[in-house]
């Protein structure tokens, strides 16, 4: 086995949006497993938006990652070395660890992948952390029914373009905004949305949305903030459901944005707007597997991915997501298995 572990580490703390100088890359040695643990290689990792907020030091509702030391986020890895009963030499696991080649951790800290029948990559999308916040906040929240209008901002990023497909199999017709005409090509073609709006190069946001969602939103699911999303708002109907999943607009903004007072807007329809995190419905994770699982495997549900390849480009990869280069889950893959 390679001897030499490495790690990305937080350098500083960047104001407005960060560069590569924000990261730092640190040689470390491999620690033999004890008791109870196992040695984890890292095969792919995710990178995601909510981790620009961690980059802060400000209180969130997770802790800021702390400087110097790894960045941690949700991975995919194999086990290389065992110390444990409950994990074996070449099971595949994932878990919430720090950012390395090499992981040496308590078995309990990682749990064991048993359906093979999809690739490894989709337990950090479709049937992760990625499916689950698009089931939850759509199903949960969002509440759609047949007939109704969803839109969906960020719609061909990883949650988005999730959202949208299972609006549709939920008897809804489909708006999505995304920012290039690959994507709404994609959003059109691919994923059977029933129209898709580019932002950059629509001169009138707002007269395209009341064109292509005539009848109002009864749903918008809101990945972005800012602009497109006082957008959006302004055509909400009666009784009308807002999950806020993410604010990616004003992640690396340096002072607070405040855009239109919404308040008004939201009486007078009687509208809820509700800010949720995955890990609110955590007891409920199997519910929303089970039906991913389903739809994933009837055809239903397509999923991609965007990945690039090396433990040295994660920090890249992260940066690409506040430029939109992604579409659906961005990955990097860091190793094959053995």
């Amino acid at each position: 086995m390679n001897t030499q572990n490495q790690q990305i580490i937080l350098m500083n703390r960047p104001e407005g949006v960060p560069t590569e100088e924000a990261f730092g890359l640190r040689n470390i040695p491999i620690d033999k497993p004890e008791r109870d643990q196992v040695l984890v290689k890292t095969l792919y990792l995710s990178v995601d938006p909510y981790m620009r907020g961690r980059m802060n030091a400000g209180k969130s509702y997770i802790e800021p990652f702390a400087l110097h030391e790894p960045i941690t986020g949700s991975m995919i890895g194999e086990v290389i070395e065992s110390n444990s009963a409950e994990l074996n030499v070449g099971d595949k696991v994932q878990g919430f660890l720090p950012w390395q080649l090499y992981n040496t951790v308590d078995s309990k800290t990682v749990s064991k992948i048993n359906n093979t029948n999809v690739p490894l990559s989709a337990y950090l999308s479709v049937l992760g952390i990625t499916g689950l916040t698009a089931y939850f906040g759509l199903i949960d929240v969002g509440q759609p029914k047949k007939g109704e209008t969803v839109v969906v901002s960020s719609a061909a990023g990883a949650v988005g373009s999730i959202v949208g497909q299972i609006a549709k199999i939920k008897g809804a017709r489909v708006v999505g905004i995304a920012g290039t005409d690959e994507k709404i090509a994609h959003l059109e073609n691919e994923l059977g949305f029933d129209k898709a709006i580019n932002y950059n190069t629509t001169d009138d946001l707002q007269k395209a949305l009341e064109e292509a969602c005539p009848n109002g939103v009864d749903v918008y699911f809101d990945n972005v903030g800012g602009k497109i999303s006082d957008a959006v708002l302004r055509l909400l109907n009666n009784f009308a459901r807002v999950p806020l999943c993410g604010s990616i607009s004003s992640f690396n903004a340096e002072n607070e944005a405040f855009g239109p007072s919404i308040q008004p807007k939201l009486l007078k329809t009687r509208s809820l707007m509700k800010g949720f995190l995955v890990t609110d419905y955590e007891e409920r994770f199997g519910e929303g597997l089970q039906y991913l699982s389903e739809w994933l495997f009837e055809g239903k549900l397509k999923y991609e991915e965007t990945i690039a390849e090396g433990f040295e480009n994660a920090p890249k990869a992260f940066l690409d997501l506040f430029t939109g280069k992604n579409v659906g889950k961005q990955l990097v893959k860091v190793s094959d298995p053995s």
